[in-house]
């Protein structure tokens, strides 16, 4: 198998550069079109030495992604692709225009194991996970497409991060290299349904990034009826390792809570959840979930969200919306795969 170059860090790349008899220079040269041109084939790297070209043709391969489909929205903007992989698989990214720039959101494996009732990325379950390189590759193709720079990354597309946790730290610290797309680590968003001994794993890394764990229900029977990985880690664990995050970290997390509608949004809930949350250096964050048809879940109305909303904020939780953002483009995780999947 060729090598994986892009998902070299720079220590990585100078010791294969030196297998090379290369002279150091040359592994800055490679890294800068690998991780700020963002090139897709070594030819394209004009001030290396054609000979050196064609042998990195030989011995490595340059993970990238090409736009299957693209699909924008006609109210806000906000661009859905379609990504086809090197290996001919397909993951799903969200491009979204804020006042602060433009934020991306990225996969990390190709569907999901997880099972959760109201995700159209768990459907057909998980294919395989992506490398490092190809989590990068979904910013680079947005960028070029767009004409743009992104400054935000959220993993909150296709796949579970911490079920791919080894690629996911090196993306995040190819991410943020001084010498690459040098992102801001606290403008990264690492999103988990709670895989627990992770969390753990990710305090000791001691990143600067936010953690948002999807939580969607304040109790195991409703949780567990919701997302199977509570089955295995519930809720009370579940707030013990996030509180130990907190501590070790000094990070804020952040709870998801997608709405559904009859199913986890009512007073009861929101009275529960500010209970269980009370204390802790955390926020809530509302979602209407988006419709899916093989789901049968329908989001919560306005009026709703905003009551349950003003309960955990009444109880010192604090609490906000998303903005929603692609409705009309199919902007719910796994949507366009789905589609292109069953020929649609």
């Amino acid at each position: 198998m060729k090598t994986d170059i892009r998902s070299m860090l720079p220590d990585e790349l100078t010791c294969f550069c030196k297998e090379m008899n290369l002279p150091s220079f040359r592994a800055k040269q490679i890294f800068r079109w690998l991780h700020i041109d963002g090139v897709e084939s070594f030819d394209e790297m004009s001030n290396i030495p054609k000979q050196l070209r064609d042998k990195l043709n030989e011995i490595a391969e340059i993970f990238h992604c090409t736009i299957e489909n693209k699909q924008i929205s006609l109210y806000d903007s906000t661009v859905k692709y379609l990504f086809r992989l090197n290996d001919g698989e397909f993951v799903e990214s969200v491009l979204m225009k804020y006042k602060y720039g433009y934020s991306l959101c990225v996969s990390s494996q190709v569907g999901c194991r997880m099972g959760c009732t109201f995700c159209a990325s768990t459907l057909g379950g998980v294919v395989r996970s992506l490398t490092a390189s190809e989590i990068l590759a979904q910013i680079f193709a947005a960028q070029k497409d767009a004409c743009i720079r992104v400054s935000h990354v959220v993993m909150m597309g296709m796949g579970e991060p911490l079920d791919n946790y080894d690629n996911t730290v090196r993306f995040l610290k190819l991410a943020t290299h001084e010498d690459g797309l040098n992102l801001s680590m606290r403008n990264i968003s690492l999103s988990t349904c709670g895989i627990v001994p992770k969390i753990y794993d990710l305090a000791k890394e001691n990143m600067q990034f936010t953690l948002s764990v999807s939580l969607h229900a304040p109790n195991d029977e409703l949780r567990s009826s919701m997302m199977p990985v509570n089955r295995k880690w519930p809720v009370d664990e579940l707030l013990k390792a996030c509180r130990d995050y907190v501590k070790t970290t000094s990070r804020r997390i952040s709870f998801e809570y997608s709405m559904v509608r009859g199913k986890n949004d009512t007073d009861e809930c929101a009275i529960e959840l500010a209970k269980r949350l009370k204390g802790m250096l955390c926020h809530v964050n509302l979602i209407p979930v988006n419709a899916v048809d093989e789901t049968g879940c329908i989001g919560s109305t306005p009026q709703r969200v905003q009551q349950f909303a003003a309960i955990l904020q009444a109880r010192g939780i604090n609490t906000t919306v998303r903005r929603t953002l692609g409705a009309d483009i199919d902007a719910a995780c796994g949507q366009l795969r789905k589609k292109k999947m069953k020929g649609e």
